[in-house]
């Protein structure tokens, strides 16, 4: 199980993503329109680095719903590979069977 401070920084960073995302968007618009003069898509790229880091979708790491595992994530079920073999194995994901052959 992954340390509990590192799931609620990762749930921080999902709420400051979706609380900036459309700012975000509209400075990263405005630095790659070339219709734009220079001074302005520069002004655009100094706002854009002035947001908070942690604004960025890039930072949001996927985990395991059940334990935070980092590693190994499913994004089918929202589970790391082993909580999903085991929860294959007991039936509890509809339409995944085990598969042999």
């Amino acid at each position: 199980m992954a340390k509990r401070s590192k799931i609620v920084a990762n749930d921080r960073r999902r709420v400051v993503v979706a609380r900036l995302k459309e700012r975000r968007d509209a400075l990263r618009a405005a630095s790659k329109d070339e219709r734009l003069p220079m001074a302005e898509r520069m002004a655009a790229g100094q706002a854009l680095a002035r947001l908070p880091r942690d604004s960025s979708p890039v930072r949001v790491r996927n985990r395991d719903q059940v334990d935070g595992r980092p590693r190994g994530h499913i994004g089918l079920a929202g589970l790391s590979r082993i909580r999903f073999r085991q929860a294959a194995h007991r039936g509890e994901l509809p339409g995944i069977t085990k598969s042999s052959w």
